[in-house]
């Protein structure tokens, strides 16, 4: 019988008495323009064993003392394995966010096949990515995985469980499972609670919902038009390059491994969690772009001229794909009205690339949520607003067309990405 591309997996937690709220902390590629919240999360969990300890910000990739941080975190992870994550979980860890809307986000926390996985184009497993991987983004990630011996996920799975199979049963059971913990995450991250799912039973009705969400039938029944092409299972909600990174060690490692070896080695799977892209408490919201180094005149120029020059139609005012692009005095409605792309943030993308290779001294920035964009424009960036974007596009976007063009979509706030509390060792030591 073929494993399952999403399992149970010997999960580590930190001992009961350590607090969450300074534990957790959130994904490593959220407020990467802002160090001063990397210092207030530093602040927040002073005096306890923290996540922060365990990975590297991406605001601080660029940073002169990187490799001296990257060996912090390696030998954090050797302590906190034998002093701090003393309660396993063999199974699942069934988990209930509250965001700020007050909706419960419910998942599953458990470990992805790798190779069931590939963010190669043109290559259709089980598991895929959303949006286009940029490989140059992977090294930076992998001098972390390298000589890492746990990994903690920010990795987000989306499931398309219109019949909500997979996870919603093991919610109706709750009051069965064992309660890992709950509490307030640090700095406006909302509540969470945590179960485990190490019942057989329950285990094996995981397993077969997902093995059914995963057959052709299943497939060419959701996405007609594109009948007997190789079934998709899951796709990545948040945290693609982090999966990719994954991916890219365990490719480099399995070199090194006999066949029996490569069967059972850990870094083999990579921990993430599960949602129902049909749960009311996933939101899929646009991101939008930021440019340092140029002002809102030269970047509407060579916006006009990119339109003229492709015969996009841009003009100011609504009706067709529209975006708003603004500084700290200036704010323009303008639209695309014969596109490039099906999606705005694809005929955006197209012009963020080439505007990026004509200044070599422009940079851009993936700005999460509209005042943490008009923010950076009242300091004086050029921003670039996307409109919102249909959940009902995301599966489509992938099975039809591979993938969705690179940093389409975010799922939530900020404050509400997933954030890093379970571990799993990743080495046989």
């Amino acid at each position: 019988m073929k494993k399952p591309c999403f399992a149970p997996a010997d999960i580590l937690l930190p001992k009961k008495e350590i607090p969450l709220e300074k534990w957790a902390c959130v994904a490593c590629d959220q407020f990467t323009s802002a160090p001063a919240y990397w210092e207030k999360a530093r602040a927040a969990a002073a005096g306890s064993p923290t996540a922060l300890d365990l990975i590297l910000p991406e605001v601080y990739l660029g940073a002169p003392d990187k490799d001296a941080r990257v060996a912090a975190i390696h030998a954090a992870m050797q302590q906190d394995k034998n002093e701090v994550l003393t309660r396993q979980v063999h199974g699942f860890v069934y988990v209930e966010r509250t965001e700020q809307s007050g909706r419960i986000r419910q998942g599953l926390v458990g470990a992805l096949d790798l190779e069931d996985y590939s963010y190669e184009l043109g290559v259709l497993p089980p598991i895929r990515p959303s949006e286009s991987t940029v490989v140059a983004r992977i090294p930076p990630r992998l001098a972390v995985r390298r000589g890492a011996s746990l990994e903690t996920p920010h990795v987000m799975m989306l499931a398309d469980d219109p019949e909500k199979t997979l996870i919603e049963p093991i919610a109706a059971q709750k009051g069965t499972l064992q309660k890992l913990y709950e509490g307030e995450l640090m700095l406006g991250g909302g509540h969470i609670a945590g179960w485990a799912v190490e019942d057989t039973a329950q285990i094996e009705a995981i397993e077969t919902a997902l093995a059914a969400l995963g057959t052709q039938a299943a497939f060419d029944a959701k996405y007609p038009a594109a009948a007997g092409h190789p079934p998709m299972t899951l796709a990545v909600g948040d945290g693609n390059h982090s999966l990719a990174t994954a991916k890219a060690y365990w490719e480099e490692l399995k070199k090194t491994l006999t066949p029996a070896q490569r069967e059972t080695h850990p870094a083999r799977w990579c921990l993430a969690e599960v949602c129902n892209v049909h749960s009311p408490a996933i939101e899929i919201e646009p991101i939008h772009r930021a440019f340092f180094g140029t002002d809102i005149q030269s970047v509407l120029l060579a916006l006009t001229a990119y339109s003229d020059e492709h015969a996009l139609g841009l003009r100011v005012g609504p009706g067709g794909q529209t975006i708003r692009l603004m500084d700290g005095k200036n704010d323009y409605e303008l639209t695309f009205h014969t596109p490039a792309a099906p999606l705005t943030v694809g005929t955006v993308e197209s012009f963020v690339e080439l505007y990026l290779h004509d200044h070599p001294e422009v940079s851009v920035d993936y700005i999460h949520d509209e005042p943490a964009l008009r923010g950076l424009c009242a300091k004086g960036a050029v921003g670039i607003l996307l409109p919102p974007f249909a959940k009902s596009d995301l599966f489509k976007g992938v099975v039809l067309g591979g993938v969705l063009p690179r940093k389409t979509f975010s799922m939530g706030h900020a404050e509400e990405k997933r954030y890093y509390l379970e571990c799993r060792c990743i080495t046989n030591e």
